[in-house]
């Protein structure tokens, strides 16, 4: 079987980990690469190979691709994922998927339809030891959830302006916010409290930059979760709690402790970012979308809690996840 040709739309940041194991996969090879900086993009087809765009309309025009990376700022999606998936090209869009939910809700429906492999970059579901926590809670039902994001703030001169970015908690702490959904089950009602108390300095800045969360599962289960890019150092992880049990994930390292039973441990030494990226062109290539951890589906799912929390903080009242859901996904 030939190699399945892979563009790439936005070559900055994260999308310099995804072109690296692209093109470090025997079954792949980068096809394009699409960026607003040509500049950009030229030192990137340099680097990977590929030919070189700044506008990705005329990218998927000219270019026989399989599938596509999308790896722009939250803002900066326009119709990309609807185009694409029209084309049947196969889609991995990072996190977040949109700032609007029903924007992304209707691009959900279109890659529904149409059939393609797809997946959202929710890439801490790749640790083993999330493996190993999923495996073990089961059969169980956590009670209480508690988790933190805890890290510095991002030089990208948009991540600061909430209408960009939407805020730390949408934009970076998604992933705690996906773990619980993943590992505690489907998150019903949000309650935020959100403040700018160390960066007020930073010109242009007006997004929050510490963040309490507090969630009911629709099991009933309670959650709470801190967020901040007030800390020069980066600690993220989840407990869950339930009876005569404990699952603590503290980075990449897994604790789960019993009642009457010795505490295990384990470690993560996975790439998470390669192992996302292995199994999309894996699942590709058979055709099985069930190899993907996170479709786009699932990844609105955590959007809809962060955007869920956004209004609640902008409202003072707690908001039922499913309100912002007015759009059926059939």
């Amino acid at each position: 079987m030939k190699n399945v040709r892979v563009g790439f739309v936005g070559a900055g940041g994260i999308a310099n980990v995804h072109l690296q194991h692209i093109s470090n996969n025997e079954l792949a090879e980068v096809t394009a690469i699409c960026d607003i900086h040509e500049e950009t993009a030229l030192q990137k087809a340099k680097e990977f190979g590929g030919a070189v765009y700044t506008n990705v309309d005329e990218m998927l025009e000219k270019e026989p691709l399989d599938a596509l990376f999308i790896s722009v700022p939250p803002f900066a999606h326009g119709e990309i994922e609807e185009k694409a998936a029209k084309k049947g090209i196969h889609l991995m869009v990072e996190k977040p998927l949109e700032l609007d939910y029903q924007t992304a809700a209707k691009k959900a429906k279109v890659i529904k339809q149409s059939g393609i492999i797809n997946g959202a970059g929710y890439c801490l579901r790749h640790w083993e030891t999330v493996a190993k926590a999923k495996e073990f809670l089961k059969d169980k039902k956590p009670a209480m959830v508690r988790g933190y994001y805890l890290s510095s703030i991002v030089p990208t001169p948009w991540y600061i302006e909430w209408d960009k970015s939407g805020g730390q908690l949408v934009e970076q702490s998604t992933h705690i916010v996906d773990l619980a959904r993943y590992l505690g089950g489907e998150i019903e009602q949000v309650y935020a409290n959100m403040s700018l108390q160390v960066h007020r300095n930073v010109p242009n800045i007006n997004i929050p930059d510490v963040t309490s969360l507090n969630f009911v599962y629709d099991s009933g289960a309670v959650g709470h979760i801190d967020s901040t890019f007030a800390q020069f150092d980066h600690r993220m992880g989840i407990e869950l709690f339930g009876e005569d049990f404990r699952v603590v994930i503290d980075g990449g390292n897994l604790t789960i402790l019993e009642k009457g039973a010795a505490a295990l441990n384990f470690k993560s030494e996975l790439d998470v970012y390669g192992e996302q990226d292995r199994l999309f062109i894996e699942a590709i290539i058979k055709g099985d979308q069930n190899l993907i951890l996170s479709s786009y589906e699932d990844g609105l799912k955590t959007l809809a809690v962060t955007l869920a929390a956004n209004q609640s903080y902008e409202t003072g009242l707690p908001v039922k996840v499913a309100d912002l859901g007015k759009l059926a996904i059939k």
